[in-house]
């Protein structure tokens, strides 16, 4: 059984998991007991306004240990793994050890394997993109970047296309040139959460219920003047549908039902990424 106790002092610690699986208390109790600063590695929880319905650290948590990366972005900003992987930087090289937590696989990635800044697509390009079918996007691709990308998926092999089509280079390419990697895996203690499904899906509930029960339909309200389902803080799970609820589009039984599904659905995803990329981790069962 794991043992927070385990892990050597001043190692920097890696938690990913799937939502609500407990990866937020499993890293204040790293903290606690042996020392550290938590970074956050959720690419929702680094918005500001949404501050209950993506479960950031409340007051108390804050109390406890020091929390970086959360909530420090606009409602209406762009975000990226490029972006978190600056801002987590300078973080790495502090006197408190990092305590990396959150559910967005791309970020360890790019912290633990390298992440190359392929210059973003143009409007006009990807409108063009959006016209093409997909056999004939794949057919403009190089064999190279063909082998690496799962070519039944329109958005995979659009991006390579749109890659291709804005600098001239072929995806493939520009991941061979990736940097090496600010953190590698090898030099942390890198957990992996695995929770049982059912045990999962009860969590999910019920913490949905104790979101609404702090006052989540509320923020929202509080958020609906500024609402825009384009901004990448939209995609917050629960926000669509409590808004929906607000417009008088759905009840807030509909919407506290979709919300959960849309939030089993994600957890669902999470565990299948996590499952096929993070082989190299340390999994944890839960519940223990």
């Amino acid at each position: 059984m794991f043992d927070p106790k385990d892990i050597p002092d001043q190692q920097p610690v890696l938690i990913a998991g799937p939502t609500a699986s407990g990866k937020s208390a499993l890293a204040l109790e790293i903290a606690e007991t042996g020392g550290g600063v938590i970074i956050n590695a959720d690419a929702l929880q680094i918005f500001d306004r949404w501050r209950i319905l993506t479960a950031r650290p409340d007051d108390s948590d804050l109390a406890k240990a020091p929390h970086r990366l959360y909530g420090h972005v606009p409602i209406d900003g762009a975000y990226s793994a490029g972006h978190w992987l600056r801002d987590v930087a300078p973080l790495l090289t502090g006197a408190e050890r990092p305590i990396i937590v959150g559910g967005t696989g791309l970020y360890f990635m790019a912290l633990t394997e390298g992440l190359v800044e392929i210059p973003s697509t143009p409007q006009e390009v990807r409108d063009e993109a959006d016209t093409i079918a997909l056999p004939d996007l794949i057919a403009t691709l190089d064999d190279q970047t063909k082998a690496r990308i799962d070519l039944n998926n329109r958005a995979r092999v659009q991006r390579a296309w749109e890659v291709l089509r804005t600098t001239g280079r072929p995806l493939a390419d520009w991941q061979d040139d990736t940097p090496p990697p600010l953190l590698p895996i090898e030099q942390s203690t890198a957990l992996v959460l695995r929770p049982d499904v059912d045990w999962l899906n009860d969590r999910i509930e019920r913490r949905f219920d104790i979101m609404l029960d702090q006052g989540a339909l509320d923020e929202a309200r509080a958020i609906m003047p500024d609402w825009d389902p384009a901004y990448l803080s939209s995609k917050a799970i629960g926000a669509p549908e409590l808004i929906a609820h607000l417009k008088g589009e759905m009840t807030l039984a509909e919407a506290r039902m979709a919300a959960i599904i849309a939030s089993r659905q994600y957890a669902k995803r999470q565990r299948t990424w996590f499952r096929n990329r993070m082989k190299l981790w340390t999994p944890i069962s839960l519940p223990c």
